[in-house]
């Protein structure tokens, strides 16, 4: 993890591993692969928070087998919170506080090289460590409306608020953002020279944002225009 200037970190569980009669004290969020591209920005972290609408979430099940949970992800406070139902043994399982692993990526475009081998994707990718614990009362209510306007900004005050059913049927829950690691590939192809001699193409590929649209419901009213918030996202139809 990376912990803000001016203040000493020591990131726990350390692995130990002997290599060429020398003691290697490896973190889990040490890089011994291109390091270079690991960021220690958090800034860097949060710009991909806030890109990011689903994360993957990493624990160990009751009987001791592993499970992934993907899930709408959005930053809140100084860490991230997601939901899911009351009646989601998985979602149950995170929020007794057992420890996961969350996995962010975004993919920017590709790094073509004059070869495939070389090539790669440009992308954006975070793992972060902890726990999570569940809200309850005004936070709950909060961090449901942060996940709303993280998806559709503005959706929060264009319709009712929830009802006690279905904030009882909702399950929030928090992780502080205290361990983690990003990895940041942008940069251009490492071509050997006698390929950068050669006559193929290389540069990238940049994926850019994709143009929005929306449809109406097939129940929706006649008459009942498009609010705000859709525009927004959806500009050109």
């Amino acid at each position: 993890m990376t912990a803000p200037q001016g203040r000493e970190y020591s990131p726990i569980p350390a692995v130990s591993l002997f290599v060429d009669a020398r003691l290697i004290i490896m973190t889990r969020t040490t890089s011994t692969r291109l390091p270079e591209l690991m960021s220690r920005e958090r800034a860097d972290l949060d710009a991909l928070l806030a890109a990011s609408m689903v994360g993957h979430i990493a624990f160990v099940d009751e009987d001791g087998g592993p499970g992934v949970l993907p899930s709408a992800i959005v930053p809140f406070g100084d860490g991230i919170v997601v939901h899911g139902s009351t009646g989601s043994r998985w979602m149950r399982r995170i929020a007794t506080g057992v420890p996961v692993v969350v996995s962010v990526t975004a993919v920017d475009g590709i790094i073509v090289a004059r070869s495939a081998f070389e090539s790669s994707l440009a992308y954006r990718s975070a793992v972060l460590f902890g726990t999570f614990r569940a809200l309850d009362g005004t936070q709950k209510q909060a961090a449901l409306d942060a996940l709303t306007e993280h998806l559709i900004p503005g959706r929060v005050r264009e319709v009712r608020p929830s009802t006690k059913r279905e904030l009882a049927a909702t399950l929030v829950v928090f992780m502080p953002i205290d361990e983690w690691s990003l990895r940041v590939s942008d940069g251009w192809a490492e071509d050997p020279e006698c390929d950068v001699a050669g006559d193929a193409w290389s540069g990238q590929v940049r994926y850019g944002e994709r143009p929005a649209t929306s449809m109406d419901a097939p129940d929706l009213r006649t008459g009942i225009p498009r609010p705000p918030s859709i525009d927004a996202i959806c500009p050109s139809g």
